[in-house]
């Protein structure tokens, strides 16, 4: 039986000298990749209470939504600013080179609420760094963060320490 590491296609040097890009295309085009893919997800949630998932635009939907109906849980949208049509909180956070502003629905997590947050990839966690608080400025409490892929190199988990974080594949490297 092949491992998910397997279906994950590694390009070296993209997008420059020194960088291995792990694509996740590669799993979400093999059948049985997605399935182990979401399964293995979907196993780190075993045994938790939680109420809702919510996931980060764009791979955290592909992710956290089958997830979310296999549980019969809610799936709240994590978006880039601008996109969502009701009245939404939003947060800024750093990138490498300038910010981004992520935002949700208002009224897309009432307080007290348990909040897993679902995501393909941490490398330097600002993103979902960035989710985390969104939830918890509506009240909300992340229970648990789960990545398919954790590139342990850029050490996106020291930024957050507070929460229970897992992921699925764990790379050395950035």
């Amino acid at each position: 039986m092949k491992k998910l590491e397997d279906y994950v296609v590694s390009i070296p040097d993209y997008p420059e000298p020194g960088i291995i890009f792990r694509d996740v295309t590669s799993i979400l085009q093999d059948a049985e990749g997605l399935q182990l893919a979401i399964d293995s997800l979907q196993k780190k949630l075993e045994g938790l209470d939680f109420d809702v998932i919510a996931g980060t635009e764009s791979r955290g939907f592909i992710f956290g939504m089958p997830i979310a109906y296999n549980l019969h849980k809610p799936f709240v949208l994590v978006r880039k600013k601008g996109k969502l049509p009701r009245e939404t909180v939003s947060v800024s956070y750093d990138l490498e080179y300038g910010s981004a502003e992520i935002e949700m629905h208002k009224d897309s997590i009432k307080p007290g609420q348990k909040v897993v947050l679902i995501d393909d990839l941490i490398a330097t966690g600002g993103t979902i760094e960035a989710a985390a608080k969104l939830v918890e400025q509506l009240g909300g409490e992340v229970v648990k963060i789960i990545f398919l892929m954790e590139l342990a190199g850029l050490h996106g988990r020291e930024k957050l320490s507070k929460y229970d974080v897992e992921s699925v594949i764990r790379y050395e490297g950035k």
